[in-house]
């Protein structure tokens, strides 16, 4: 039996061999992530950057270094203490945007790199805000932002980090100037309540003005309207009248009326002007003798009367 398992031994180890060796060819496999790098190392040197896919490193002679993420990262630093030129301290936390575009230089150029940046953000944060007063710190973020990533971007392109983008999260100055702040805005937000509740009594009083204007213009043009139409009945009365007369005189002229009738009417017009409101009267001597003449046509014209009954004998 001890016979038998010596002749099986080298096929034992033969095996174990070679299960060692695809263990160990298994085990350097390496898969590269997508929007990932991996830094290469062989014997302790740079070797090469492997990006996405399949890769096969030598067994015990390449290292991977370090797995470098390719992804855009961000940095929300704690706030740090900035004093402006007019001498007032405010607390300024900003959030900084990079991408890691050379991870050589992200592994090799500088020791513990996002320390670096927050230095480095807070150094510029100060140079850049002791040159400008609260007001200007205050307005002028786009401008602060700005600045600061252009001098950022210059200062890690060394390390192999593009900064993108610069935001000051929040600015904090001291609660006295918070508390004057407040203050002057709601002196701000009164004052415009203000003038938006007087341009509203203004826009109400030229609508009030306007309405009563076309309210009187239109009354004009209503009474100007009546004054028109009465003006045209009367005008339509006075033509109806002189129509009247004309062809009353026509009829007249057509009939050839005799002197006598001619006469009667001028005594029955001056009776009618007689009972208006004059208080004197000038007769003309040609009337004088019509009155005999209008007696005369009154006893013509009367009917005789009955002779009265005799009475009975």
């Amino acid at each position: 039996m001890p016979y038998r398992m010596l002749l099986n031994f080298p096929g034992v180890v033969l095996a174990a061999v070679i299960a060692l060796i695809i263990f160990i060819l298994v085990r350097n496999i390496r898969v590269v992530p997508q929007a990932s790098a991996f830094v290469i190392e062989r014997l302790g040197a740079y070797n090469a950057t492997w990006n996405v896919g399949l890769h096969m490193k030598i067994p015990f002679i390449d290292t991977v270094a370090k797995k470098v993420s390719l992804k855009e990262q961000v940095a929300d630093f704690a706030p740090q203490p900035v004093i402006t030129k007019d001498n007032v301290t405010m607390q300024i936390d900003t959030v900084v945007y990079f991408q890691i575009t050379d991870p050589k230089l992200y592994t090799y150029g500088i020791e513990h790199p996002m320390v670096a940046i927050e230095n480095l953000t807070a150094t510029t944060l100060r140079n850049i805000l002791g040159d400008l007063e609260l007001d200007q710190c205050l307005t002028s973020r786009d401008v602060i932002n700005t600045k600061m990533r252009a001098i950022l971007d210059e200062a890690t392109d060394p390390w192999g980090i593009k900064v993108n983008r610069v935001e000051l999260k929040n600015i904090l100055p001291p609660k006295e100037i918070q508390n004057a702040m407040e203050k002057q805005m709601k002196a701000e937000r009164e004052r415009r309540e203000a003038i938006l509740r007087a341009e509203g009594e203004k826009r109400s009083a030229i609508l009030t003005a306007e309405g009563e204007k076309e309210s009187a213009i239109l009354r004009a043009d209503a009474k100007k309207q009546q004054s028109i139409l009465e003006a045209q009945g009367q005008a339509e009365a006075i033509l109806s009248v002189q129509r009247a007369t004309a062809e009353g005189l026509r009829l007249i002229n057509e009939a050839a009326p005799s002197e006598a009738v001619i006469k009667l009417k001028a005594l029955e017009a001056f009776a009618a002007a007689a009972n208006g409101r004059a208080t004197k009267i000038i007769i003309p001597s040609e009337l004088q003798s019509l009155a005999g003449l209008a007696v005369g046509l009154a006893e013509a014209v009367k009917e005789p009367e009955a002779p009265a009954a005799k009475p009975k004998q």
